[in-house]
């Protein structure tokens, strides 16, 4: 549709009525070199961050893994004071490093252990219930003994 407005020598008017669009939409399109949708963001982003700020607090996020209420008082304090909470979370974000638990490093799985390992010199005991059948007057169970 956007293509045959720009290619089409009909009038705005003509043209808004046969695809049911405004005469500004109509406009628009016939003076666009692309008929592709742009983006929706601003082009010239309101940040109270310099390019090398930025690139210094995201450093600090990477390297100190500090939260965003901590990095905000760092960058307060040796950075930029202009800065709020919520400009400083969108230029995390931009750069890839909003999601603190992502930049963790992701540690060993702990294989599962049948017992908690204790010091020397205790006894562990894990009672288990057995599920009582219908002949039994009274439950059952079975006792694990464990020694450290």
């Amino acid at each position: 549709m956007r293509a045959e407005i720009a290619a089409s020598n009909e009038s705005a008017s003509a043209l808004a009525t046969r695809f049911g669009v405004t005469e500004q939409t109509i406009y628009k399109w016939k003076k666009r070199e692309s008929v592709q949708d742009r983006s929706h963001t601003a082009h010239r982003l309101q940040t109270q961050l310099t390019p090398a700020q930025e690139i210094v607090v995201v450093h600090l996020r990477r390297a100190l893994l500090l939260p965003l209420n901590d990095l905000l008082a760092v960058t307060h304090e040796f950075i930029s004071e202009k800065v709020s909470r919520s400009g400083l979370d969108r230029c995390l974000r931009r750069h890839g490093v909003g999601n603190l638990n992502a930049l963790k490093p992701a540690g060993p799985a702990q294989p599962h252990k049948a017992f908690k390992s204790y010091v020397p010199g205790y006894l562990h005991i894990d009672v288990k219930y057995l599920p009582q059948m219908q002949d039994e007057t009274k439950r059952r169970y079975e006792c694990l003994f464990s020694v450290s």
